[in-house]
């Protein structure tokens, strides 16, 4: 019996902003957005957190998160990627549960603005096509990237493609640029580590308007006042 998973990775120890998946985000620790979204689509037998810390697997628990196991320290650093806490994390709940994880999700915990509905498209985006290893969130870049400038070491302007300069904007492609929210994927891709953008992934299109990195205080504020914004506009 296989069953379907969402993986919600909330490590302790952000720098930039302290305790930022458990800090309060429009009225709810951060983490218990994604939580949610994730308990509300309907898609997964279990919402699992894994972390490093006591605190934040308590928050997690109080909004109907599982936490089976805590994260040991070595996959807790700033320079643990993804994968390694996927495949760790994936073992684990199949150790606890006694099944194999046949689907699974990687959601952020810093994800305020996705919905159930995203997860589900996403879900269904993965299973339309065999092939499909990842299916996660995409977004346009809100300029063409062709027309992206530098500054040199004199503060001077350089184009980084010199010969798009004159080019028309809507001549350009339009690029997508991952959104950082959800990553669905097949159990047996995070094992290869090959990475979620191979030949063998596809983006998730979502509104820009629900997309924004939180990293800094100012992202943060940012964050709140498009969530606000969001809201109102229900």
């Amino acid at each position: 019996m296989t069953m379907k998973v969402a993986i919600i990775p909330a490590r302790s120890g952000s720098k930039r902003i302290p305790h930022k998946n458990i800090k309060e985000f429009c009225g709810k620790p951060m983490i218990a957005w994604s939580i949610q979204a994730a308990l509300q689509s309907g898609c997964f037998d279990h919402v699992v957190v894994s972390t490093d810390s006591e605190e934040i697997a308590m928050i997690a628990r109080e909004y109907g998160a599982t936490v089976p196991f805590l994260r040991p320290k070595d996959l807790s650093g700033d320079l643990v990627g993804t994968m390694p806490v996927l495949t760790h994390a994936v073992l684990e709940i199949e150790a606890v549960f006694g099944r194999h994880v046949d689907q699974g999700c990687c959601l952020y915990a810093t994800a305020p603005f996705v919905t159930s509905e995203l997860l589900q498209e996403g879900y269904s985006v993965l299973e339309s096509d065999v092939s499909l290893e990842f299916a996660f969130s995409v977004a346009t870049y809100p300029f063409p990237i062709q027309r992206a400038l530098r500054l040199t070491g004199r503060g001077r302007v350089a184009m980084l493609e010199p010969e798009n300069e004159k080019k028309r904007s809507q001549d350009f492609e339009e690029c997508y640029h991952d959104a950082g929210q959800f990553y669905w994927f097949r159990r047996d891709a995070v094992f290869q580590n090959d990475g979620f953008f191979s030949a063998r992934s596809t983006g998730v299109v979502i509104p820009r308007e629900r997309v924004q990195d939180i990293d800094t205080p100012e992202d943060w504020r940012c964050a709140e006042l498009a969530y606000e914004l969001l809201e109102k506009k229900k």
